[in-house]
Parts: structure tokens; C-alpha cells; sequence
């Protein structure tokens, strides 16, 4: 309730701002905006530092959140898109191909959602079929043989349930991303930028270091899937996102995630470029300290990594 509260006043005093942005024609107003101004910064850096795990899914939900192809455009360079899985056909709810970060030959694999309602259902909601997951193993593999590092972004609800995904092998394709992901002998960086939904955000997420930004969710389940379970009532999707700790700081005090990117203010969606600037020298860092391991080393080590994830210390009774 207070975050809606503060929600509302920060919306006020935005739009008092851009009212007097269109009447102001002198210094009292000038002077008055800028008092505003100040107001508003100040209004917006409380709300978006108290934001509860529901508030930041609706963050990563945003449409105009930058997707993966904003990202490629922002911090790399030389980007060569690749199509197809050479089995069935493309999907682009997935994009791939190589680039250069920094002068350096990478591969990009990432979930595409749409801005407008005819790109959303062309990119079926950043919803990918089995077919997007093995291109983006194809390319995956490709990658390995001639030693490029690989960066992910994972932005979707999940892996597309519909019948034709599940009569091609759905399932089998997440589990083969998984298996295969965690044996190449390259470096693999991974960035939840919106969305992290169950196994269709775990199938490209198998990686060595793995960030999110600030308000980006991970999850095994959507938290409206969850209230529908649990309490059969989609409306409690509230209570289910604060049970299911799914914020980049709960998954980083349970050692599932690296490292938290910060977002600039008021959001990723509200200014693309100043995202990149704050994730680019993440991923950069991130690429030198893994480039120096041996691939011995590497693999060991992402082994651990997700050997470490969920184990409970069993509790012994006297």
C-alpha cells in the first residue's frame, strides 16, 4: 500500500513538472520547476529503493525495458545475426550470432520480446519453441569450436507451452541446453535483464557468471502461476512474488546469481543508453576474469558453482 502511495505522488509531481516545462516563461517558474525537479529525483530514488519483489516484476515486465537486440545495439559491434536450428526452422523469440565486444569475437544468444503488438506476436511474446533452443545450442556449440566466449540475456515468462512446441520435443531441448552448456570449454557471461521464467530462462542461463539487473526477476514460476496453485487465486500473485524470493538481492543472498547490475534512475526502461554504460564494464570484467582460467579450471568451477545452488544442511535431533 505504501509503495502505491508513493507511486501516486511521484506520478503527481511528474506531471506538475511537465505542465510547468509547457507554461514556464520566466524565473519564478524556473525557479519553481527546478524546486520541483529536486522533489521528484528525491520521490523517485525512496520509491524505486523500497520496491517489493511484486513492484520490481512489474518493472521487468515494462515495455519499453531494453531487450537483447538493445543491448547488442548499445555494446557491441560487428553484429552478424544467424537463423535456423537446421532441424525444424528459426525462432525468432530468440536471437543469436557473433559480434565483437571491445574488439573481441563473442557469440550474443538472447530472448526478443516485441514493443508493439504486431512484433510481440511475431516474437511470440519472447516465448521460445524448441526450435530457438537448439539454435541457440547450434550456435552455442559453434562458438566452443573456435573458442568465443559466449554472453546470454534472458528476458522471458518461460518456455512456450503450446501443443507444437511440446510435439517437438520441448522439454528435451531445455534439458540438452542444460546438459551441453554446462561442458563447454568457453567462458559464458549471462545477464537476467528482465524476466528469468522457469526452465525456457535456465536453458540459455548455465553460465559462469551470472548478474541481473535491479529489477529483473528469476523464478521457477510465474508469480500469478503460483498464487493459481498454491492458494487458487490468481489475485494473491502479490503475496506468491514476495514468498518466492525472486529479486536480484534474494537470489544473491542464496548464492544463486554473482553479482547485482544497478539500473539508473527510474529504471532500465527509462534511459537504454545509461543501462549499457552501468552493465557494460560488469560484463567486461567479468569476460577478463574468466578468460584467464584454464578450461580445466573453467569447467570445475561452474561445476561447483551449481553443485553449490539449493543444498540444506540436514538437521540432526538429539
Amino acid at each position: 500500500m505504501a509503495n502505491r502511495e508513493r507511486r501516486r505522488e511521484l506520478e503527481q509531481l511528474e506531471r506538475e513538472v511537465e505542465d510547468l516545462q509547457r507554461l514556464s516563461s520566466g524565473v519564478s517558474s524556473a525557479s519553481e520547476l527546478e524546486k520541483i525537479r529536486e522533489q521528484v529525483s528525491e520521490l523517485r530514488r525512496e520509491f524505486y529503493t523500497h520496491l517489493g519483489a511484486w513492484q520490481r516484476t512489474q518493472l521487468a515486465r515494462h515495455p519499453q525495458r531494453p531487450y537483447t537486440l538493445d543491448f547488442v545495439r548499445l555494446l557491441f559491434t560487428d553484429f552478424s545475426e544467424l537463423h535456423g536450428d537446421r532441424a525444424f526452422g528459426d525462432d525468432p523469440a530468440i536471437v543469436a550470432g557473433f559480434a565483437r565486444f571491445h574488439g573481441r569475437p563473442v557469440l550474443i544468444v538472447g530472448h526478443q520480446k516485441g514493443r508493439d503488438t504486431k512484433q510481440r506476436v511475431a516474437r511470440n511474446f519472447g516465448q521460445a519453441k524448441p526450435e530457438g533452443y537448439r539454435k541457440a545450442l547450434r550456435l552455442m556449440k559453434l562458438a566452443a569450436k573456435f573458442g568465443r566466449p559466449i554472453f546470454t540475456f534472458v528476458d522471458t515468462p518461460g518456455a512456450y507451452p503450446g501443443l507444437d512446441a511440446e510435439e517437438r520435443g520441448q522439454a528435451e531441448a531445455i534439458a540438452r541446453n542444460l546438459q551441453t552448456m554446462a561442458r563447454l570449454p568457453v567462458p559464458i557471461i549471462v545477464t537476467i535483464t528482465g524476466e528469468g521464467g522457469s526452465g525456457g530462462a535456465l536453458a540459455i542461463a548455465v553460465g559462469d557468471h551470472v548478474s541481473m539487473l535491479e529489477n529483473s526477476v528469476y523464478s521457477v514460476i510465474s508469480p500469478e502461476g503460483c498464487a493459481s496453485i498454491l492458494w487458487r487465486d490468481a489475485a494473491k500473485a502479490e503475496l506468491a512474488a514476495e514468498s518466492l524470493r525472486i529479486t536480484a538481492k534474494d537470489l544473491s543472498d542464496m548464492g544463486v546469481i554473482d553479482e547485482i547490475v544497478p539500473e539508473p534512475e527510474g529504471g532500465a526502461h527509462s534511459d537504454h543508453e545509461a543501462a549499457a554504460q552501468l552493465l557494460e564494464p560488469v560484463l567486461l570484467r567479468a569476460l577478463d576474469d574468466l578468460s584467464s582460467k584454464s578450461v580445466p579450471e573453467l569447467l570445475q568451477l561452474r561445476y561447483a558453482k551449481f553443485r553449490r545452488m539449493g543444498q540444506m544442511a540436514n538437521a540432526v535431533s538429539g
